[in-house]
């Protein structure tokens, strides 16, 4: 499982460093590569390659012409990119990845259990701070958490 959030530099040319924490994980998994797509959220999300295989076949078992499982294909899957893992523990983030969520220096690994996230640190930031300084959205992240017994 992905856990924590990790902060990392993005080069000139668009790579960055996958946490150690992660790359013990994808090693655990018996991976060297993930996969890379647009998130929702203005971020990249990052899959080891048997979670996205995962994915994709249940994506292919819903309605090929429901207009969300359309969209899900453009978003998600049109914009999948494998990334190889250097021996250095780098990947590049294509430039339309890093476009999306706004990636220039510093960026912010986030776990996500069975995914990770990877933000501008930034936008993160604003992202989580919105969450925290809205009562309406505090009290749902803590009747989710009190339906999981937390």
């Amino acid at each position: 499982m992905f856990r924590g959030r990790h902060e990392h530099a993005v080069d000139a040319k668009g790579r960055t460093s996958l946490p150690s924490r992660f790359r013990e994980v994808l090693a655990g998994l018996g991976e060297q590569k993930l996969v890379l797509t647009a998130g929702l959220d203005p971020c990249v999300v990052a899959y080891p390659m048997g979670e996205w295989m995962a994915f994709e076949e249940r994506l292919a078992a819903l309605p090929q012409f429901d207009p969300s499982v359309a969209m899900i294909r453009r978003i998600y899957v049109s914009g999948a990119v494998e990334c190889d893992i250097d021996k250095l523990g780098r990947l590049l983030i294509p430039g339309t990845l890093r476009e999306h969520a706004g990636l220039t220096r510093k960026a912010m690994w986030a776990g996500m259990g069975r995914h990770v996230e990877l933000w501008s640190k930034s936008a993160f930031q604003d992202a989580q701070s919105q969450v925290l300084e809205d009562p309406e959205q505090r009290l749902l992240v803590a009747t989710r958490l009190s339906e999981l017994g937390l």
